[in-house]
């Protein structure tokens, strides 16, 4: 992970941490992970946090540990389905005209929607 991601992510784990209205002592308690390294992942100070880590503290904050890892650079996007086989696993209650529809938006703005057309990158 470089530097602008770990940041990304010491972001996103304040911003939820601080969402929930809990302390960096209240999370390491309740994830189980040493206040400091609390501190250090908000801080963006790890380059490479342990997975385990990152699957502990999204426990204590109630997000998916997948969410994490890929915001960490454990994930690639060319491993990622496809926006349409994301909605529909996701969203199995979402009419295809709802997915045509958010497909459409998302090429409006340059992505494409495919794993064939970005490698799964949407």
């Amino acid at each position: 992970m470089n530097p602008k991601r770990a940041q990304a992510l010491g972001a996103y784990l304040k911003d939820r941490r601080s969402a929930l209205g809990l302390s960096t002592r209240a999370l390491a308690s309740l994830c189980n992970v040493n206040m400091a390294t609390i501190v250090r992942l908000e801080q963006g100070a790890f380059i490479d946090p342990r997975p385990e880590t990152l699957r502990a503290v999204a426990e204590g904050l109630g997000v998916s540990p997948s969410e994490l890892l890929i915001l960490a650079g454990y994930v690639r996007p060319e491993d990622l389905p496809s926006f349409d086989s994301f909605l529909r696993a996701k969203y199995p209650e979402l009419p295809n005209s709802a997915i045509a529809e958010l497909e459409s938006v998302a090429k409006r703005h340059g992505l494409k929607s495919t794993s064939n057309e970005t490698g799964g990158s949407l």
